[in-house]
């Protein structure tokens, strides 16, 4: 009923949405080009598609061979403007994602900023030889501001958009025939197998055209290690006796459910919003549910984002600290499919960096 009554909001929404995307298309709002390559990496629909893991894994492909550069909103931040992420960084000031791409990867450039076209134009007033090789784009297929080099934009496997509506009654961001302006569609949170017919109707749903390439990945779930210095790294799959309350503030926790109730003895749960900012209330509660859980073999597990947040906060009860893992997430590509999607990623990089290096002499001149 309450879907209902919310479908002419999606309406008045898509007509907006519509018309934006076609004054960009026809040049009537500007488009900035850089001289630098530059990967958006997005979705079509609201949250849980994994642009965290997917953008790390492009850090991961190309922080040896060249210099990368980060670029996100740092969303829910309580700051405004250009800032640099350090690793002592606070979520307060940068946002959960930045944080956590700077601890894992501190040899790269990691930023945020509001208006991304002059986060862009920030990194690009380094030095000569410390502005970026290539810019990632965080959560950016809507983001029409920017012309990247490359578009790829993520769909959830489990939540198929073929029957999805439009914001507010559903969860699509814009139409489904935007996603024609993406060079790489990935299937995410895949199956370990994809058959061959289901491909072929995947390919037909997003309807596929010539200049673009699908591809399918799947979450790999490491060993949980502790959110604070005092527990030890765990094997969830020799843990079969071991009872888990799962604390999350993530858009799906569909995955990780599903992969917790496959390893250890029984899973409870409390889902907080997306991007949750924890209180001490919330501790309570957390502690409260824990210890009514009846194994004396239990933990607390959350997400990698999540424990950001939990390791900003001040005055956590030492029983909550000793309690707290959090589960390791990457992405592997189905069938052999990750050489392809990393050449072409390195070849673009590769290949654009002419006109960065043409910019960094004109800079030194």
């Amino acid at each position: 009923m309450i879907k209902l009554l919310l479908y002419p909001f999606s309406l008045l929404y898509g007509i907006a949405v519509y018309v934006r995307n076609r004054l960009y298309d026809y040049g009537l709002l500007r488009s900035t080009e850089f001289d630098l390559p530059i990967i958006s990496i997005g979705n079509i629909t609201v949250g849980g598609t994994g642009k965290t893991p997917h953008t790390e894994y492009l850090i991961e492909l190309l922080k040896g061979r060249f210099k990368v550069a980060t670029l996100s909103r740092g969303y829910k931040r309580e700051t405004d403007g250009f800032l640099y992420v350090e690793a002592d960084s606070t979520v307060a000031g940068v946002g959960d994602e930045p944080l956590q791409m700077k601890r894992k990867f501190p040899g790269i450039i990691v930023s945020v900023c509001n208006n991304r076209v002059a986060g862009v134009k920030q990194l690009m007033k380094r030095d000569p030889e410390e502005i970026p090789d290539v810019v990632l784009l965080d959560d950016a297929f809507q983001h029409r501001r920017i012309t990247p080099g490359v578009s790829i934009v993520l769909i959830d496997y489990n939540r198929p958009i073929k029957k999805d509506t439009l914001l507010p009654a559903g969860r699509l961001r814009e139409g489904k025939a935007e996603i024609r302006r993406a060079n790489i569609i990935i299937m995410t949170k895949c199956p370990r197998e994809v058959t061959p017919i289901t491909r072929r109707i995947l390919q037909k749903e997003v309807n596929l055209k010539p200049y673009q390439s699908l591809f399918f990945t799947t979450t790999v779930y490491g060993h949980i290690r502790p959110v604070f210095t005092n527990g030890q790294t765990l094997n969830l799959f020799f843990e079969s006796e071991l009872s888990v309350l799962l604390v999350t503030g993530i858009a799906s926790t569909i995955s990780i459910k599903s992969h917790l109730n496959e390893t250890v003895s029984s899973v409870e749960e409390l889902a907080f919003d997306d991007h949750h900012y924890y209180t001490q209330d919330d501790i309570a509660l957390i502690m409260d549910k824990f210890n009514k859980i009846p194994s004396e073999k239990r933990i607390i597990v959350t997400t990698e984002k999540d424990s950001m947040r939990f390791k900003d906060m001040e005055e956590l009860p030492l029983e909550f600290k000793n309690a707290i893992y959090y589960l390791p997430i990457k992405v592997k590509f189905l069938d052999k499919e990750g050489a392809t999607f990393n050449q072409k990623i390195i070849n673009y990089v590769g290949e654009n960096k002419s006109n960065l290096e043409l910019h960094k002499r004109k800079k030194q001149l």
